[in-house]
């Protein structure tokens, strides 16, 4: 039985100027009693998160489909005419390789061209931070990617950004919310595009970003050194293969290898479950053709080339997959470092990351008196700082441990492009002091500690999934754990009341912070803890993070055993399995 709102609402989608075949879609669910489906797809509108805009395609409120994408870019061509009312206003658009993606994108620049608004239309898929470049370069004051990152085939998603070309974040975001939510009917939105307001970009803008990127390289010499570093490349049918191969060529890298079967952009991802770098499914092939010719590194991106995967071979000769917190600090680790040898650190450069990334990288920052600034989870928190600290101090790298990170400031959002650029030099500069990338990462260990972390991610999908979810946190905030796996809770962090609770002490401080319902907890042998449900996806995930001393290279198989270990048992005293 649906319940009466939800009816309500499917009701004013069948009797309102909706399309017949959005109109017919709805009739079939109900003659065929999916009452559980038409529930999910009306029960509440879709609304931005930590991402934007993300669900399956389909018809209802709660789905990426015409009319959810036709109200949330007339809200935003509603806020932006207020927040720039005696400009031009202009936009950027792009899209990935997902089913739908062009369509989509093309119904967005209508209601922006509709609206007045110049837009700046990429001529094919691109990756999304060649989108959050353009923005910049262009001077536009927002932009659009259609995309779902990572998420499976059914999904698509409407990513906004800011002038500076980082994600929106308060108070713009909930400005938008608002006015999404003022418009109470779809004749409210213009769909009927004005063409003399979309202008077609494309290769200049791929020359302008290109140059960026190569021209991020920090040590060429190691490159020309290395230039034949065996490179194996897959863009999993994504938007990469515009650019990753392009790049790796203008730095002078001369071996690379694609892999065919996944190098042709396909929304329906035919050979992965998940486009997903990390999955290993989805690395399979690139390590079979890395085995295959003996390579030195494979690079792996998501289909809108935000997320890089790597693998690398192990003590053994093993390929293994990096998670992202070993990449993230192994890029801060190797940035920093050359930083440092080429006498470019001032004491004004700092590096950024999320709260439930390795605290190892603000390790390695602090070795070099380099400032490390934590932001919340999403990389527009790490745009937003960036931005704060624009002309007063410079970024060199950041990340988070989603495979997401960012080299040099001129993208603000996350970048596999210049990342994988980033590896294959960091790669070449290995194998120039006789190391593999695996070996720079013990020696990275062994100059500071070997951090261990992993995560679980619970899926709870539809209505009661968000209710257990609420229910798992609230357990955490009125129950907390008073020891994990026999170590004594010390300290807990809630970044939804903005307090730390400093246990032992039995005191209370405040932190400055955007409030997000985050609960980490940190014991007293130094592991952390975090308990945090996804803002995009319908998920609660929880983020282990433990760390020994590596005295030697011999020593870290039993270090590595050591530390999965206690996050098993932690994983296991919080029942989470």
């Amino acid at each position: 039985m649906i319940e009466a709102a939800i009816q309500s609402k499917i009701d004013s989608w069948l009797n309102g100027p909706y399309d017949e075949e959005t109109k017919a879609e709805i009739r079939r669910l109900t003659e065929t009693g999916e009452t559980e489906a038409l529930g999910d797809a009306f029960y509440r509108d879709l609304e931005f998160g930590t991402g934007g805009l993300r669900g399956i395609m389909g018809v209802g409120s709660n789905r990426m489909n015409k009319y959810t994408l036709g109200a949330a870019t007339q809200g935003l061509s509603n806020y932006l005419k207020k927040s720039f009312p005696n400009e031009q206003v202009k936009v950027a658009i792009a899209h990935d390789s997902r089913n739908n993606s062009p369509e989509f994108a093309r119904i967005v620049a209508s209601v922006f061209s509709a609206n007045d608004i110049k837009v700046y239309f990429f001529e094919a898929l691109r990756p999304t931070p060649e989108l959050s470049f353009s923005i910049r370069h262009l001077g536009c004051h927002s932009g659009v990617v259609l995309t779902a990152s990572h998420n499976p085939k059914e999904y698509n998603g409407y990513k906004a950004y800011w002038n500076d070309g980082g994600q929106v974040v308060a108070p713009h975001d909930k400005n938008i919310i608002a006015e999404v939510n003022a418009i109470t009917s779809i004749e409210d939105i213009k769909f009927e595009p004005k063409e003399e307001n979309i202008e077609t970009i494309g290769a200049e803008v791929d020359e302008a970003y290109i140059n960026r990127v190569v021209g991020s390289a920090v040590n060429k010499a190691v490159i020309e050194s290395q230039k034949d570093l065996k490179i194996v490349y897959s863009p999993i049918h994504g938007t990469g293969i515009t650019l990753v191969p392009k790049v790796l060529e203008r730095l002078g890298f001369t071996n690379v290898t694609i892999v065919e079967e996944q190098a042709t952009p396909d929304g329906n991802f035919p050979t992965v479950v998940y486009p997903n770098p990390e999955e290993k499914d989805a690395m399979n092939l690139a390590l079979n053709k890395a085995k295959e010719i003996d390579a030195d590194l494979v690079l792996a991106t998501d289909p809108d080339a935000d997320r890089v995967g790597i693998a690398v071979k192990n003590l053994n000769g093993e390929f293994v997959l990096l998670n992202g917190n070993q990449t993230g600090s192994l890029l801060v680790y190797y940035l920093i470092k050359a930083w440092h040898e080429a006498g470019k650190l001032t004491g004004k450069e700092f590096v950024a990351y999320t709260i439930v990334t390795s605290e190892l990288i603000g390790e390695v920052a602090k070795k070099y008196q380099v400032k490390s600034y934590q932001t919340l989870t999403g990389f527009k928190y790490i745009a937003e700082v960036i931005r704060s600290l624009e002309g007063k101090e410079q970024f060199i790298g950041g990340g988070e441990e989603s495979y997401g990170y960012l080299v040099g400031d001129f993208v603000r959002d996350k970048d596999a492009v210049a990342s994988c650029a980033m590896i294959a030099e960091m790669a070449a500069a290995a194998k120039d002091q006789g190391k593999s990338l695996y070996q720079l990462m013990i020696s990275m260990y062994q100059e500071f500690r070997f951090y261990k972390e992993d995560l679980i991610s619970l899926t709870k999908k539809g209505q009661r999934g968000q209710q257990e979810i609420a229910e798992m946190m609230q357990e955490l905030r009125s129950n907390p754990p008073k020891e994990i796996n026999g170590s004594k809770v010390v300290e807990i962090r809630d970044y939804k009341s903005g307090i730390i609770n400093n246990v032992e002490a039995g005191t209370e401080e405040s932190f400055d912070m955007e409030r997000s319902n985050v609960l980490q907890f940190i014991t007293a042998d130094g592991s952390k803890i975090s308990a945090r449900p996804s803002g995009t996806e319908p998920k609660i995930k929880f983020y282990f993070s433990v760390n020994a001393e590596l005295p030697s290279e011999a020593d870290f198989d039993q270090v590595d055993q050591e530390l999965t270990g206690r996050i098993q048992n932690i994983i296991s005293d919080m029942k989470l399995k």
